[in-house]
């Protein structure tokens, strides 16, 4: 199972995770950051180090949130990768 970030992510992108990231396994776009479900290794570092809690093991995410296990997916393969901790976004 990959971890999958979730809606408290969004319009903060916050990029802890992507520090603590052992796989380099993090996207991203203008919005929030997403985990590329076929390099994720389920180490779990990402999670403790998200300060908004967005990021669930894919078997733990809220039903109301479901959606983002897909969007992760595909937002990863289409967007740049990001291995480098970045300024949060303005309004976080």
């Amino acid at each position: 199972m990959a971890y999958v970030v979730c809606e408290p992510c969004a319009g903060c992108k916050y990029t802890d995770c992507v520090e603590v990231c052992p796989c380099e396994c993090f996207h991203h776009d203008d919005k929030m950051v997403y985990i590329d479900p076929d390099k994720c290794i389920d180490c779990a570092a990402c999670m403790s180090a998200c300060p908004v809690e967005a990021i669930y093991s894919e078997e733990d995410v809220p039903e109301e949130w479901q959606h983002y296990i897909e969007l992760n997916a595909t937002k990863a393969s289409e967007l740049p990768a990001i291995t480098e901790m970045q300024e949060p976004l303005a309004d976080s």
